[in-house]
């Protein structure tokens, strides 16, 4: 009896490793592992065997060296640090001012009528040429890698507010109306929570563009960052730290991103899951 209990009795370790193996196998965590384990081969074959001029290419082994030694040495933290810094206060600002000038922009035809040309103009524009301007204003420190941010990013979420505001459904807003609802609590209970995924869908989008634009504000004037870690390395010809820059910024890219959608996910519960295979 005691051999049976004994054999019984689970294992938590086992257990544990069970569940971590069933969910890496999972297809969405599977395929993606799939593809940066053979990227990542073709990279260190590529490096070693075809493009073996250091000077123009290196393995992924040396750029995994170079990103060790810039960690350990605390390279590394201090331009991520700078960099990561404006790119927080800038998405925070163009978050802030862009949702609330979408709902403006989809609420009102009068604000639209007059702004909307110009909304269209400086989104079709080159925000990025204006960064030598605004680090002649503004220095070569974290203000102006925030003002390139923020200009470069604010666009996408006042447009994907403001579109999904006017995609409302008419009935909810008109029920609203019918039972006493004031403007602000239209806005607040209708408008918002509907629109909350083109809300976030161009906060997603701003992301990608917010790190190319503190990049391009650290290539023009900055004493730190991973703009200027990859502008240092690319005029002595280090490449292995230049591309360990490259990798930190699409990294924090990859992570930025599936955070949002795990938080659109989480407030958006309401909307109907996407079809799996």
């Amino acid at each position: 009896m005691e051999t049976l209990l004994r054999r019984a009795k689970p294992v938590r370790g086992r257990s544990w490793l069970g569940g971590l193996a069933g969910r890496l196998a999972q297809p969405r965590i599977r395929r993606p592992m799939i593809s940066l384990i053979v990227m990542l081969v073709a990279w260190e074959a590529l490096g070693r065997f075809v493009l073996t001029n250091r000077l123009f290419f290196v393995p992924a082994s040396d750029v995994a060296a170079a990103l060790f030694d810039l960690a350990a040495n605390g390279t590394l933290l201090l331009h991520a640090t700078a960099s990561f810094k404006a790119i927080l206060y800038g998405m925070v600002l163009a978050a802030v001012i862009g949702v609330s000038f979408g709902v403006l922009l989809g609420t009102s035809r009068i604000v639209s009528d007059y702004t909307e040309i110009y909304l269209n103009a400086l989104y079709s524009t080159p925000l990025v040429a204006v960064a030598p301007l605004l680090i002649l204003w503004l220095g070569i420190g974290i203000a102006s890698k925030v003002a390139v941010v923020f200009l470069i990013s604010v666009f996408p979420i006042v447009i994907s507010t403001a579109s999904g505001v006017r995609n409302v459904d008419r009935h909810l807003v008109d029920v609203a109306r019918a039972f006493g609802g004031t403007r602000w609590k239209i806005v607040r209970k209708v408008l918002m929570p509907a629109a909350l995924p083109f809300v976030l869908t161009g906060i997603r989008l701003a992301i990608g563009r917010a790190i190319v634009g503190v990049v391009v504000g650290e290539l023009f004037g900055a004493n730190a960052g991973l703009g200027y870690l990859i502008y240092a390395s690319g005029q002595t010809f280090d490449v292995p730290n230049l591309f360990a820059g490259v990798l930190c910024l699409a990294f924090a890219g990859v992570f930025l991103t599936w955070a949002l959608q795990a938080l659109e996910s989480w407030l958006v519960r309401w909307k109907p899951p996407a079809l799996e295979d």
